[in-house]
C-alpha cells in the first residue's frame, strides 16, 4: 500500500496516468515504438474506433510524445513519429508486458522480448544507481524530492 503522501495532486504516478493512463494511448505508443507511423496502420493493427484514435493521437502530439510530420500536402497526410519523451515510455511498456506475462497470460507470454545482439531474453529490473544492487519493492524508500512536500520517508511494499 502506498503512503498517504502519494496524494493525486502531488504524485508523479497520478500525473503520468493523466497523460497515458488509458488502454488505447499505451497501445498506440506500443505500435509507434514498433515503427507504425500512419493513421490507417494504427487503425488496422489496433481495431480502435477512428474518432478514438484521432483523439488519442492528438493528445500524444499535444503532450510531446509523438510529433506530427506532413508527408503529403493535398490532401494533408501525416506520419506520427516518436519523440525522445515517447521513447522514454519504453521501460514502462516493457514492465507492463512483463507483469501481464506473469499474471494474465495463462498459456504463456504471447511475445518474448529478446536482445537483438545476442538473442538473450530481456527482463525489467529496478536497481540502485549507486551500488548497482537489484532492488525489490520492500527495499525501497520514498523520500521527498525537490517538488514534494516535506514528510517522513516511507517504505515501498509495507503497510506503514
Amino acid at each position: 500500500m502506498l503512503p498517504r503522501d502519494y496524494a493525486a495532486e502531488n504524485c508523479s504516478i497520478a500525473r503520468t496516468l493523466e497523460v497515458v493512463g488509458d488502454r488505447w494511448t499505451l497501445l498506440i505508443v506500443r505500435e509507434a515504438l514498433a515503427g507504425v507511423t500512419r493513421f490507417d496502420v494504427f487503425l488496422e493493427r489496433l481495431g480502435v474506433a477512428r474518432n478514438v484514435l484521432a483523439d488519442r493521437l492528438a493528445r500524444l502530439v499535444e503532450e510531446g510524445i509523438l510529433d506530427r510530420c506532413a508527408y503529403q500536402q493535398r490532401p494533408v497526410r501525416c506520419d506520427y513519429v516518436v519523440t525522445e519523451k515517447g521513447h522514454d515510455l519504453w521501460p514502462v511498456l516493457a514492465s507492463l508486458m512483463a507483469w501481464g506475462d506473469r499474471y494474465t497470460a495463462p498459456n504463456g507470454a504471447p511475445r518474448v522480448l529478446t536482445h537483438a545482439g545476442c538473442g538473450g531474453r530481456a527482463h525489467q529490473v529496478v536497481m540502485c544507481a549507486s551500488c548497482g544492487w537489484e532492488l525489490a519493492s520492500g527495499e525501497l524508500i520514498t523520500r521527498p524530492g525537490p517538488g514534494g512536500r516535506r514528510r517522513r520517508p516511507a517504505r515501498i511494499g509495507s503497510s506503514t
